[in-house]
């Protein structure tokens, strides 16, 4: 029997808090009561617990609690009201519930009634993230998804006897979900119309993961959910990407939605000490004052809303954060210094049973110093945060790096003799932030506070690795010592490169890069580069003619002296075999890499010698099209790679001393050296390598 139903009296608070609603390992007990004394310090007001890999929240939604387990529910729920925290406890059925099965709904109810007896007041019903096919039962039953969702829903509402807080998230939660659009969704509009008033409805925004809030689209889906909602943000969620990790500032939500909204939660990064910054922001933004009248300035400009500035808050996080990096005497924390911190004093005397071994240890003239880690500073965490700053944006640090490479990168290939000092001076400068990246990972690594560290090491581990690439890669562009073996080497050890077999997938795909949040590269076309078959002669003699007539300004091809790789690229002579390779695009073929292993035959047929330390020929043309090196430089090493294991000690090609593009290509790749051979014509020159 449904308990005796009460009036909803509706006390207009502003919901504000933290939901655990991610996919991955859920926090723990002890985290979570942490969580509740800073909502308390930090003036926010709830925790919605919807932690996905619950099973008995999602999956095994039926099963009751056990005895240890309803122990820890129980304490939670305590060490939430001590905290002056709601504790808002959340279930997901929407896998496998058969909504019109009177069992099932019973079911849902005994389940939160158990949580009731926990000492659990508010609750939610969740439908994210579920299919939305009906099972024959149900279509019999209701005459849609939304209305079967809103009968059930509200059903245990009112068994619950209408909670103050009771909160259900549709399946359409956000305007992208919605067919045909917001306004026209016969799914929202069901969902509006009968649900019972006194329950709030969850609502991400425009996106699953919304870049921006407006006023007007909260305005617009409260018009067809008859009430305000409560936004679930995942502005700070890393769940759907286990590289990334965000520390930038609650931003681009006006505070001018507060009055118009029922309440913000926010669902954070998995990892519960990183999410410092996002709650602390959040709840500035929270306790923003309000102010009235209309502004004249857009979202996204840093003063565009005057009650609340995210780089301001976000100094005040990182400071408050700061601290925590330096404290050890909380749960969690290491039980000595790492490295060599500043001694504390202390009246008690350590005991020792050798005076001197126990001795500290004092290096003498011309011995090493003793290491002593320097402290984390708050420009170390500001970086930190730049780094690792949010969905669409990087920070102004990570922006400047990335436009600094991109400029390093072209304007030093572009350049046809010696860099300037500009350049030497910008690649100096990337450096030196390339450096203040390896000195705040080394404060962060020996700050005392382990458990944030270990929360953070994969991903500061990972950014330094990456940025140390970038570091090598300047240098070598900039001639300071030999390339680097991690970028050069054919056969890399496998910290020089990233991404695993995911990375491997991605770089595959059509669309891989089109959405990086550094905007100013231009789009990287994509190539496959496959084995020569015989069908593709007509297409590698087509490339061959086009490349030759856009050299016949100096001088007709006829009149021009003929090379063994002409033989190759026209057809006359075959490629030895795996040593022929094409490039394609979109549009079809853009290019060829084709070898010989042996070409004293085909040279002896033009009176040309041929070296025994490089037996081989090799041509390589591409069209102009390609404006990426990249695909080329893979054709000749995988091309090299093949006669290299025909047995082949090394490998040459012919160059017309007209033809610079051809020139410049194989001069870049920096194994390929000018040789002297017997016959060669007076226009022509030989390029070798050894394999």
């Amino acid at each position: 029997m449904a308990a005796k139903r009460k009036p909803h009296t509706g006390t207009g608070r502003f919901i504000s808090g933290v939901v655990e609603g991610f996919y991955g390992r859920p926090w723990t007990m002890e985290q979570r009561t942490e969580l509740f004394k800073r909502e308390q310090k930090w003036g926010l007001n709830t925790y919605l617990y919807a932690p996905k890999d619950d099973y008995k929240h999602r999956m095994y939604w039926r099963d009751l609690y056990s005895a240890e387990e309803a122990e820890q529910l129980v304490a939670l729920i305590s060490a939430a009201k001590q905290h002056d925290v709601e504790f808002i406890y959340a279930i997901s059925p929407g896998l496998d519930i058969t909504f019109s099965n009177p069992k099932e709904v019973a079911a849902l109810k005994r389940k939160l009634d158990q949580v009731r007896e926990f000492g659990c007041t508010a609750f939610s019903l969740l439908f994210d993230d579920i299919e939305t096919e009906m099972c024959p039962a149900d279509k019999q039953a209701f005459s849609s998804f939304a209305h079967a969702q809103v009968a059930v829903t509200n059903e245990v509402y009112q068994h619950l006897a209408e909670p103050e807080t009771f909160l259900f998230c549709p399946t359409d939660y956000c305007a992208a979900f919605c067919t045909p659009n917001v306004l026209q969704s016969s799914y929202l509009n069901t969902v509006g119309e009968k649900l019972l008033p006194g329950i709030d409805i969850l609502w991400t925004g425009p996106k699953v993961v919304s870049h921006k809030i407006s006023v007007e689209s909260i305005e617009e889906v409260s018009s067809v959910l008859k009430r305000a909602p409560v936004i679930w943000d995942n502005i700070h969620a890393n769940d759907y990407d286990p590289q990334r990790l965000f520390l930038g500032p609650y931003k681009d939500r006006s505070t001018e939605l507060i009055p118009k909204l029922r309440g913000v939660l926010t669902n954070p990064n998995c990892e519960f000490y990183p999410n410092f910054v996002a709650i602390h922001t959040l709840a500035t933004w929270c306790r923003a004052p309000a102010v009235a009248g209309p502004r004249d300035v857009e979202m996204g400009d840093e003063e565009q809303d005057p009650s609340y500035s995210p780089q301001k808050a976000l100094t005040l996080a990182l400071t408050d954060w700061l601290q925590e990096f330096m404290s050890t005497d909380q749960p969690g924390g290491h039980c000595c210094p790492p490295a060599r911190l500043k001694k504390e004093s202390s009246e008690e005397e350590p005991m020792q049973t050798d005076v001197g071994e126990s001795s500290s240890y004092v290096p003498g003239p011309g011995e090493n110093p003793l290491y002593t880690a320097e402290p984390l500073t708050l420009d170390d965490l500001k970086l930190l945060s730049d780094l690792f700053y949010l969905p669409y944006e990087h920070g102004t640090t990570a922006r400047t790096m990335l436009q600094e490479l991109h400029w390093l990168k072209n304007n030093r290939q572009a350049a046809e003799t010696e860099v300037t000092a500009d350049w030497h001076s910008r690649a100096q400068q990337f450096d030196d932030m390339c450096e203040a990246v390896v000195q705040m990972f080394n404060r962060l690594s020996n700050a005392p506070n382990r458990r944030i560290l270990y929360d953070l090491y994969n991903y500061i581990c990972d950014i330094k690795s990456g940025v140390g690439l970038a570091r090598a890669y300047v240098k070598t562009l900039g001639g300071q010592g030999r390339p680097s073996a991690q970028i050069m080497n054919n056969d890399p050890e496998p910290w020089g490169f990233r991404g695993g077999l995911s990375g491997e997938f991605q770089r595959m795909l059509p669309g891989h890069g089109n959405r990086d949040l550094f905007r100013d590269p231009p789009m990287t076309a994509v190539y496959c580069i496959r084995p020569y078959c015989p069908e593709d002669k007509m297409e590698v003699q087509k490339i061959f003619r086009e490349m030759q007539r856009a050299g016949e300004g100096k001088a007709p091809l006829m009149a021009q002296p003929p090379l063994i790789s002409d033989g190759l690229s026209a057809g006359e002579i075959c490629p030895s075999p795996q040593c022929a390779l094409v490039l394609e695009d979109e549009i079809g073929m853009c290019g060829y890499a084709l070898g010989l292993t042996d070409a004293k035959p085909a040279a002896a047929k033009i009176q040309r010698a041929v070296s025994e330390q490089f037996p081989s020929v090799v041509t390589l043309q591409v069209l102009p099209r390609v404006t990426d090196p990249s695909p080329a430089k893979k054709m000749i090493g995988r091309l090299l790679s093949s006669i290299k294991s025909s047995g082949s000690r090394g490998a040459f090609c012919e160059v017309r001393k007209n033809d610079r593009r051809m020139l410049d290509f194989y001069t870049k790749l920096g194994s390929f050296k000018p040789v002297q051979m017997d016959g060669l014509p007076q226009d022509v020159l030989a390029m070798a390598t050894s394999l």
